[in-house]
Formats: structure tokens, sequence, C-alpha cells
């Protein structure tokens, strides 16, 4: 005879020979944490694949992040052309020693930050929130600077409409990796 205030913790094999105890079920309570990271979607799409290979997500939420994911792609090649130009453009107009190398330097930093987030959304890694914002800041001194270091002429105007670009692609992509970051990070369905 058992205990019922005891604390048997005998399975079938154990019991007493001729006793079902009715109970097939594995010894333990069930392992809620792989269960509930097979439900979190990174917001990514990398690892979100099933065994079938298919996407989980709505179909409609699937293109309207891959159209996003294009969008700041293209964002990112444009700035980063736009630092090539800005390094280039001492050599069509005439510039001072101190515009030719403020334009020379700031195209250059331009051109690797914003290849390295083209980089990174090509190979299906999140744009970086970081180097976007420095980006619009770095295309707000790139405004500055053509007033500040006395730019004239073309290099003036082409300095300034450039900056404006710069400072204006970049701080959408900005937007749009923090946007993907928070969406990506959400708690649960209640937040």
């Amino acid at each position: 005879m058992s205990d019922p205030n005891g604390d048997d913790r005998r399975t079938n094999d154990e019991s007493e020979p001729g006793v079902d105890t009715g109970t097939d079920a594995p010894d333990g309570p069930p392992n809620r944490r792989e269960e509930a990271s097979a439900d979190i979607d990174s917001g990514t799409g990398v690892g979100d694949r099933t065994e079938t290979g298919s996407d989980p997500r709505h179909d409609s939420t699937q293109v309207a992040n891959e159209e996003r994911r294009r969008g700041t792609s293209i964002l990112s090649l444009l700035v980063a052309v736009f630092g090539a130009w800005i390094a280039l453009s001492v050599l069509v107009f005439d510039a001072g020693a101190a515009s030719l190398w403020n334009n020379v330097l700031v195209g250059l930093v331009v051109v690797v930050a914003a290849g390295y987030n083209y980089y990174r959304v090509k190979n299906d890694v999140p744009l970086s929130a970081g180097i976007a914002s420095l980006l619009a800041l770095v295309g707000v001194w790139v405004i500055v600077s053509a007033a500040l270091l006395g730019m004239t002429g073309g290099l003036f105007w082409s300095t300034l409409a450039t900056g404006l670009l710069i400072a204006g692609l970049a701080g959408y992509n900005a937007y749009e990796a923090r946007e993907a970051r928070t969406v990506a990070t959400e708690s649960g369905p209640g937040a």
C-alpha cells in the first residue's frame, strides 16, 4: 500500500507489481524554455526557417521586410556614392587646402561607413543604427563645413547639397535601423 502524502517518485516499472498508476508520461515538468525559444522571431529573418524551409511569418510581413531591407541597402549605397563625390569634388572644383583635406577625409569616412552598412544589409545582418547615426552627423558637418571653411562657387553648392543628401538619407537609415531593432526585441504579444 502506498502513502498518499508520501513523496513517492517511483515509475510504473518501480511500483508494486500489478498496480497500474496510469501515467506513461516522462518524469519531470516540460522544458518551457525550449518551447518558448521555438516561438521567438528575431526580426532579421536569420534562423526563422522551419524544417520545411518556409518562413513562418505571414507573406505580407515577408514582403514588407524584404522591401525595407532592399530600400536600406540602396540608401546605404547612395550614401557611399555621395561620400565618394565629396572626396572627388575637390578635383573638379577649385579648393583651398583646408577645404581639400576636409572633403577628402570626410568623403572617405562616409564611403567606408556607408559601405560597411551596405555590406551588413546584403549579408542579412541588421543595419547598424550607430553607424547610420554617425553618418547623419557627418552629413551635418559637411553642411556646416561648406560655410565654415569658406568654400566658394561650385564647391560650396556641391558640398552643401551633398551634405544635405547624406544627412537626410543616413538619418532615414538610422530611423529604419532603430525601428527594425525595436520590432526584433519586442518581448511579447502584449508589448
